[in-house]
């Protein structure tokens, strides 16, 4: 009776055991991915007391941006009209910094910011230095005289005697640091006297002066706070719902985020944002799934159709007037400069812009730009953004200057600015937004895992603990002795002989 009674405990307490494991497991299926998401709105929301807050306004990741130059190795030749042979140089390496100012939350659930970016040089990590010269087109010059051309032939013979006055010549040998920075061009004074208001903008010239101690614009964005989906989506940029640049409502419509950070819970499908210095919204698109130092994440690429031509791709058409699929016009968001965006080396642009220059080798490893996001929060670990400055030069006839050079689009450098989560932003990344989540996860299904066994052992030991107790054989009576036998015959004929009588 023991035995039983204590199988009947023991298969009691497991199948409490197994009832429990199997509560929490399915409590956990069913409210686990709540919980998860609960935690991932609280935290990825633009809200003071989020853990994403912090990141969003001083950006802690160490972005760095390098710079390539292309050097013109044979800029009297090309004067004559022969094909420019390149030279690459750098990458000369900036340590850039980027905070949020002027932070202010507004009633509808939206915040506005600007964003300020520095660089800060880092020789160590730099093949060159900012003081090598280095020989490019006159940018001013040059991009001057192609939009001049269409002007009466008395402006551009009373423009070439200028530039001859002022010595100016097709190319010019600068420094990195002026080419970047600026340097003074009594150029701009000469031209604005001519034509008025064609540069309009004083001082120095360069191609980033506008970019170090500046910021981007006036973003405004959705916090978040009442839905999620919307989280950092811009509501207007420089107080704009859309831009004026280009010719269609399509293109100059602001989509997406500022590019910082996506809403979660993201598909693989694609993502947007609006990027200022390209003057318009972009989108990526899903290449595949992987890991960066173990947390999962969906890598998007640039498509080939962004920087598509009308003719190869219809939607692109209001980005026009275009010249070859793999370049985009931004001349109407850079002062009519004939300037044109483009991948590093053209690449996946069409194969005559490639042929047009030598010394360029393009390859997605090495040029194609990529963006690696968390899907659950849709904050980017790791990117690589890449972007060609390219310049439109050319024969222009009445400027003297520009001799003999034929119509080629001509890259003048490309840039990279790369960036990845990692120490202690990682650690409490991981740790918040993706440990906790996967142990819950795996919790669940560990419970129910468990439940079965117990369950099972419990059933067993019940039901053998309600079987009845075996009792022993009954035994077969020994046969009578020999001594006894004469008795029982005497007793057998007492009784019969009663029975005559």
């Amino acid at each position: 009776m023991a035995s039983a009674r204590r199988r009947a405990s023991v298969g009691l307490g497991l199948g409490l055991a197994g009832a429990a494991c199997a509560l929490l497991g399915v409590s956990l299926l069913l409210v686990g991915p709540r919980i998860v998401k609960e935690q991932v709105i609280k935290n990825v929301r633009i809200d003071p007391g989020s853990i994403s807050f912090k990141m969003w306004k001083d950006i802690p990741v160490p972005f760095y941006m390098s710079v390539y130059f292309f050097e013109v190795l044979n800029p009297t030749q090309v004067l004559q009209g022969a094909k420019p042979v390149l030279h690459q140089h750098g990458p000369y390496v900036y340590r850039e910094f980027r905070y949020k100012t002027n932070i202010t939350f507004h009633d509808n659930n939206t915040v506005s910011f600007l964003e300020y970016r520095r660089l800060f040089f880092q020789p160590e990590l730099s093949n060159g230095r900012e003081d090598d010269y280095i020989v490019v087109p006159n940018i001013l010059m040059m991009g001057a005289a192609v939009m001049m051309e269409n002007l009466p032939s008395f402006v551009k013979i009373l423009l070439s005697g200028v530039l001859a006055g002022l010595k100016q010549e097709a190319f010019m040998n600068r420094t990195v640091g002026e080419i970047m920075w600026g340097y003074e061009d009594a150029l701009i004074d000469a031209i604005n006297t001519i034509v008025p208001g064609m540069i309009p903008f004083k001082g120095k010239f360069g191609l980033f002066v506008e970019f170090n101690n500046s910021n981007s614009g006036l973003f405004t964005v959705n916090t978040g706070m009442k839905n999620i989906s919307e989280v950092h989506m811009v509501d207007s940029w420089n107080g704009l719902k859309e831009v004026n640049y280009w010719r269609s409502r399509e293109c100059n419509m602001i989509n997406g985020t500022a590019g910082e950070m996506w809403p979660p819970f993201m598909s693989p499908t694609s993502l947007d944002f609006y990027s200022p210095d390209a003057c318009r919204s972009m989108r990526l698109v899903y290449e595949q799934s992987g890991k960066f130092k173990g947390v999962p994440t969906y890598r998007f690429v640039a498509p080939k159709t962004l920087f598509a031509n009308g003719t190869d791709y219809p939607p692109n058409e209001g980005f026009c007037p275009c010249m070859q699929s793999g370049i985009q016009n931004v001349s109407t968001c850079r002062r009519n400069a004939p300037m044109f965006i483009s991948h590093p080396h053209f690449y996946n642009a069409d194969p005559v812009l490639l042929d047009a220059v030598e010394g360029l080798h393009p390859s997605k490893e090495q040029h194609a730009l990529f963006l690696d996001v968390h899907p659950l929060t849709g904050i980017p670990m790791n990117c690589s953004i890449k972007l060609q400055l390219n310049l439109y030069i050319k024969q222009v006839s009445g400027i003297t200057q520009t001799g003999q050079i034929k119509p080629v689009v001509l890259p003048l450098l490309w840039f990279v600015e790369s960036g990845s989560i990692e120490g202690s932003v990682l650690k409490q990344f991981y740790t918040n937004l993706v440990l906790i989540p996967s142990l819950l996860d795996y919790l669940q299904y560990i419970c129910l895992g468990l439940s079965v066994p117990l369950i099972i052992s419990a059933a067993v030991l019940m039901a053998m603990s309600q079987r009845p107790p075996r009792h022993p054989a009954t035994q077969s009576k020994p046969p009578p002795s020999s001594e006894t036998t004469p008795l029982l015959h005497d007793a057998a004929a007492l009784s019969q002989d009663d029975a005559e009588a």
